[in-house]
């Protein structure tokens, strides 16, 4: 407490004046009657006179967020988590009670019950007839007119963020909602919702390095699920057609304003189907979210203007590279690939195979073209274990990525349900992937016993919800990101732009 330390040492005398006094500084519960924005919304336009010869009283709580004194009586400002409204304090009125008001500061959290009236500047107002201290504040919030500007600050002290930051507030009242209304969209087409395991003894579904960890009991290692795919599939087999699951996935990679090591992810099924049916649902899905939460589909991120409007434009992986002046060999041989790469700058592990290197390409020479929605479609098949071969370009599988501002949105694909197939190319991972795992026999059994055709697609839902609320960092819609121990600090940016893609 030294940084204040003037500023909580007079704010704890004030709580053993309070206590000497008889008054509890961390009091119980309060019946409240009413929010502010309840008041405000039914009282906005209300006449000083009609108020006036209104008897009813509504009882309020929160946290006191700005406070003038003059003496015999104090203006203060209540926030209760719906807005703010004005409250108005007087001695002739609150008698003993007036010996809290001397006592108070901006944090404290209070409760108030009172009629309304305007001031002489006509602002819809509280006057308390009965006050209640519930929680003294012993430390000072940041300064009120300026807010909470710093950025390492905000994502470390959330909690401050969220009381000086009204935006702050509503973008994760928004990304709440954006939630809601993804789950109604789904169950509203016969999708349920499904749990499948955190913890797994082989992380599987993703090309990530994971979390690990040991189960004392078992006397077995287990890792944080990098992906639910495997274990929805298995739901598949089981019967269920139509499946989703909205949960976290941890992978042990870079940080940086795009990536958290603790995302949230939606994952859902659709048996009998394939990727062309997840494209039109996909489009119908966002855009309705977006309608539903925002009330329009033309949004605004960053210094993009996008249009959500179904229909969106599909465009082969292989298109869409030649279109950006990569040639068609780099496609085919991993040799040239690693020569056009090593021409054009672009960064390559040592021995990172051609699929990756297709990736760092298309990274570098595709997506920073992709504004508008786009699905790119028709990738490789070693880019893709999981998915269907295409049957008239075995080479190519049946996926696609959806891009918005530059950022990839969704991973979809029609699944594979050949079990020789998948575990030919779960062991041809293994081998050409240091990021691969050892392969999951107990699927591959499970594919044995025959999966249904289905569609399968991952949604990353702090992107969707960054996109949505126009929020640079991956930190402004996660309420506690992961940061670096202060002592660290320095290296963090170093770090952060090595490791940002």
């Amino acid at each position: 407490m030294k940084e204040h330390g003037d500023h909580i040492e007079s704010r704890l005398k004030k709580l053993n004046d309070l206590k000497e006094a008889g008054v509890e500084p961390f009091a119980g519960a309060f019946d409240v009657t009413a929010s502010a924005a309840e008041v405000i919304g039914k009282h906005a336009s209300t006449p000083r006179e009609e108020l006036e010869q209104d008897a009813t009283r509504y009882s309020l709580a929160g946290r006191l967020v700005a406070m003038r004194a003059f003496g015999k009586a104090a203006f203060a400002q209540l926030d209760d988590g719906t807005g703010k409204l004005q409250v108005y304090f007087k001695k002739d009125i609150l008698g003993d009670s007036y010996q809290i008001v001397k006592k108070l500061d901006v944090g404290d959290i209070i409760g108030v019950r009172g009629k309304l009236f305007r001031t002489k500047t006509d602002e819809l107002t509280l006057e308390v007839e009965e006050l209640k201290l519930l929680t003294k504040s012993v430390r000072p919030l940041p300064e009120k007119w300026h807010g909470l500007k710093d950025v390492e600050t905000r994502y470390r002290q959330r909690y401050l963020d969220l009381i000086v930051n009204p935006a702050v507030k509503d973008t994760f009242r928004k990304r709440s909602a954006i939630i809601s209304a993804i789950r109604e969209f789904l169950e509203m087409r016969g999708y349920i919702e499904v749990e499948t395991p955190m913890m797994q003894g082989i992380p599987g579904g993703a090309a990530a390095k994971p979390f690990q960890t040991h189960h004392n009991a078992l006397g077995i290692d287990l890792f944080l699920r990098i992906a639910p795919e495997l274990y929805l599939k298995r739901l598949l087999i089981g019967g269920y057609g139509r499946i989703y699951e909205l949960n976290r996935n941890f992978r042990n990679e870079g940080i940086s304003t795009k990536h958290n090591p603790e995302f949230s992810m939606l994952e859902f099924y659709t048996a009998y189907k394939d990727y062309n049916f997840l494209i039109e649902l996909t489009e119908e899905l966002i855009s309705s979210v977006a309608q539903k939460v925002l009330g329009t589909m033309q949004i605004k991120f960053g210094n993009y203007d996008i249009d959500l409007t179904p229909p969106w434009p599909r465009l082969p992986m292989l298109d869409a590279m030649m279109d950006k002046g990569v040639p068609e060999e780099v496609f085919k041989d991993e040799k040239k690939a690693r020569a056009y790469a090593k021409r054009e700058n672009i960064e390559l592990l040592p021995d990172a195979p051609h699929s990756k290197i297709l990736d760092e390409i298309f990274g570098e020479k595709v997506e920073p073209w992709l504004v508008q929605p786009t699905f790119i479609t028709d990738y490789p098949v070693e880019l893709s274990p999981l998915a269907k071969r295409k049957p008239e370009s075995p080479e190519l599988v049946e996926r696609f990525e959806l891009y918005i501002a530059c950022q990839e949105m969704a991973n979809a694909f029609s699944e594979l349900t050949d079990p020789m197939d998948q575990r030919e190319r779960f062991l041809a991972q293994v081998e050409g992937d240091e990021e691969a795992h050892r392969m999951d026999e107990d699927f591959v059994v499970a594919l044995e016993h025959g999966m249904p055709p289905a569609a399968g697609e991952g949604i990353g839902i702090d992107r969707l919800v960054m996109l949505l609320t126009d929020s640079p960092s991956i930190r402004d819609v996660i309420f506690f990101p992961h940061l670096r121990p202060k002592k660290a600090q320095a290296s963090e940016a170093e770090d952060e732009e090595q490791q940002e893609e």
